[in-house]
């Protein structure tokens, strides 16, 4: 299961975050400030960090540059989550080293996509661990999934969400919904986390 650290100081946010992510497989865990999100990451490395800028007591830039300095963490993927007026600071985020950002408001499914796209680096450094343990589910890929479907699956795993993936096959919303239910289905994922995996390795048909 991923590990998804939130740190975000507004309640609401925070909440959608963290039910969206739960409700979708992942192990999500809060935190309200930098401080304290560097103190969840301390005491359980997350795969991925989704973090506010401008907070209390240590903003996200800090602790941004925090982890870059700990050569522990420095490689956890980061993404900013900012509101419109932070773009200054966003600029100065993304040039010390995060990964990408959300700007609010987004919905459960840009939140996901955005979470599955940077999740997709985390398999990629896993891969070089051990080809042989997809074999199998490179085999069921390849019997039970269509052309199409792997298209849909490989989009999903770089972050597009269902709009963008309809726009790019001239398709319609629908259609890639059914797409996505049949994957499921047939992939036995019932969730977008269990999907995200499958999609990297969708990476691997040639």
């Amino acid at each position: 299961m991923y590990s998804i650290l939130i740190v975000e100081d507004d309640f609401s946010y925070c909440r959608m975050m963290e039910m969206t992510l739960r409700s979708e497989g992942f192990d999500a865990r809060i935190a309200c400030n930098g401080q304290s999100g560097i103190a969840k990451v301390r005491e359980e490395r997350p795969d991925l960090i989704l973090c506010d800028i401008i907070m209390p007591e240590m903003d996200g830039l800090m602790m941004l540059e925090a982890l870059k300095n700990e050569s522990a963490y420095e490689d956890i993927p980061f993404i900013f989550v900012t509101g419109m007026g932070d773009r200054a600071d966003l600029r100065r985020g993304m040039s010390a080293g995060a990964d990408d950002y959300l700007a609010k408001p987004f919905s459960a499914e840009e939140l996901i996509a955005a979470v599955t796209g940077r999740l997709h680096r985390i398999e990629t450094i896993r891969l070089h661990g051990g080809v042989s343990s997809f074999q199998k589910e490179l085999a069921i890929l390849r019997e039970q999934i269509t052309e199409r479907e792997l298209e849909v699956l490989r989009m999903v795993g770089h972050g597009a969400t269902s709009k963008q993936i309809a726009d790019r096959f001239g398709i319609s919303f629908k259609t890639v919904e059914v797409h996505r239910l049949h994957l499921m289905k047939k992939l036995d994922a019932s969730n977008a986390a269990n999907l995200a995996r499958w999609a990297f390795i969708a990476e691997q048909i040639k």
